[in-house]
């Protein structure tokens, strides 16, 4: 009609670029297949290692010739959530079959390994000590690479879109290129490898034997939260308080590490998102200790309960040192609301981001200040000192909209099913924001229906939804294609 504005230019992916990055992606996937392939045969597994080896060589003829496609180095931002979207959601399709030979369902299998590659910890498994060696180490193994891989490729995509990223992220990027994000991969992996050393030493110290160590390490700095143990870390103060330090570590943005290296530790006390985890930490650790004193647990154990599992559900990774199941209304909802703040954007936590929640608190005082201000006063909302652009806030009050339209449906499917209201929302929270803590709905005999949904809110809440939803949508696939 005359006088509209025309609609804007979208350009749909490119299949060379999007099959060259997961060519690429492929091969990497076949590289971290080898140490489950490793410790199979060294236990002598010899059906998860006949399935280990055929993946592997799976990977390597479908990506070696994928990589090889010529192309621009720049890759769009749709092409790269479709990238980030495939990888998440044909890692666990691929790597369920061979945990399926433990003995697992292949519903139960592909359960565990979404649980796994999307750093939740839910399982379905009622002893995971009876598993084979090979199954406990690929399931930490999993959980290690998928943090890896989600810290990796966010922090591309918020380096093209918020300017506290841009700063962290020198030199910043106006368009995303191939070697941009092989520097912040490398900034990241470093990072990432150290802390993950630091924690299998520093929890190898506090008692646990060297494998359990690795295990724990692996699932603490990725905040995934599988234990090597049927009761997770109940009973074990000393390993406990060094998972809860190195899920805490893990829960801070892997940039700004590198960030703080460079400016200083400084650096690092000035975050807003920093400062506002440990607070968190503390305040839910208070509020959770005197509960638990009040209903009648010894001062000093509700001490140390309630700092780790405020620890815990914070920084999403879902260890736990006691029976979530068996916690009352109260405490299941303080962990409920731990649970959907999580942890820093960059960081391998979930949950809707802490950044996103200091903006929408800022955004509520911006608003009260605005209604007592003078008409014709300017006030803009800021935060840690710059100010927040309209496209900033619009995008965090959407990711948390999103994510709590995603709790709310997912709620709903539980409660057709008939489960207890809170114990069905503290299950799909917990899916959602990639926690792990379970009020004892999660189990083998959960309807298939009800695993899968858990399985879409793990793959959701990692993706934070966007990503997904770019993926789905007809326009990324269909349309005109940049030339190049």
């Amino acid at each position: 009609m005359p006088g509209e504005a025309p609609p804007p230019l979208i350009y749909a992916i490119r299949w060379p670029i999007l099959g060259r990055h997961l060519g690429q992606l492929a091969l990497v996937l076949c590289i971290l297949t080898l140490p489950p392939l490793a410790v199979a045969l060294q236990g002598g597994e010899h059906t998860a290692s006949l399935r280990y080896a055929a993946l592997t060589l799976l990977l390597l003829g479908v990506g070696w010739p994928l990589s090889r496609i010529r192309g621009t180095e720049h890759i769009q931002l749709n092409e790269t959530m479709a990238v980030i979207t495939l990888a998440f959601v044909l890692s666990p399709l691929l790597m369920s079959w061979p945990l399926a030979a433990a003995g697992l369902p292949f519903t139960d299998a592909l359960f565990e390994a979404v649980s796994g590659v999307t750093t939740t910890g839910l399982t379905t498994l009622a002893s995971v000590e009876a598993m084979p060696l090979s199954f406990r180490f690929t399931r930490a193994w999993l959980q290690w690479y998928g943090g890896l891989g989600f810290a990796v490729l966010a922090v591309a995509l918020l380096a093209q879109h918020s300017q506290a990223w841009r700063k962290l992220m020198e030199p910043s990027p106006a368009g995303l290129v191939v070697s941009t994000l092989r520097l912040h991969a490398r900034r990241v992996l470093g990072v990432y490898l150290v802390l993950t050393i630091a924690a299998a030493t520093l929890i190898w110290a506090a008692g646990l034997a060297p494998f359990d160590a690795l295990a724990h390490a692996f699932a603490a700095v990725s905040t995934g939260g599988f234990s090597t143990f049927d009761h997770s870390l109940a009973a074990m103060p000393a390993p406990a308080a060094a998972v809860a330090t190195a899920c805490l570590l893990g829960a801070i943005s892997l940039p700004l590490y590198a960030f703080a290296l460079r400016r200083g530790p400084r650096a690092m006390l000035d975050d807003p998102e920093v400062r506002a985890l440990f607070s968190m930490v503390l305040i839910l650790a208070v509020v959770l200790c005197l509960w638990f004193a009040w209903h009648g647990m010894p001062l000093a154990a509700a001490l140390g309960q309630g700092l780790f599992m405020a620890a815990s559900a914070q920084s999403t990774s879902g260890f736990s040192t006691l029976e979530v199941a068996g916690l009352d209304d109260f405490a299941k909802g303080v962990l409920i609301l731990a649970m959907v703040s999580g942890g820093s954007l960059g960081s391998t936590a979930g949950g809707v981001k802490l950044m996103r929640v200091l903006i929408l608190l800022r955004l509520t005082q911006h608003l009260l200040r605005r209604a007592a201000a003078p008409e014709h006063a300017v006030v803009e909302p800021n935060l840690a000192g710059r100010r927040l652009d309209a496209d900033e806030i619009n995008r965090a009050l959407l990711i948390i909209i999103l994510f709590l339209a995603l709790i709310l449906l997912s709620w709903l499917v539980f409660l057709a099913y008939g489960h207890r209201p809170l114990d069905a929302l503290f299950e799909v929270t917990s899916a959602a924001g990639t926690v792990g803590l379970s009020a004892g709905i999660t189990a083998a005999e959960l309807p298939t229906p009800l695993k899968l949904v858990l399985c879409l809110d793990m793959l959701a809440g990692r993706l934070e939804i966007v990503a997904l939803l770019v993926t789905l949508y007809p326009g990324t696939w269909i349309g005109r294609q940049r030339e190049g």
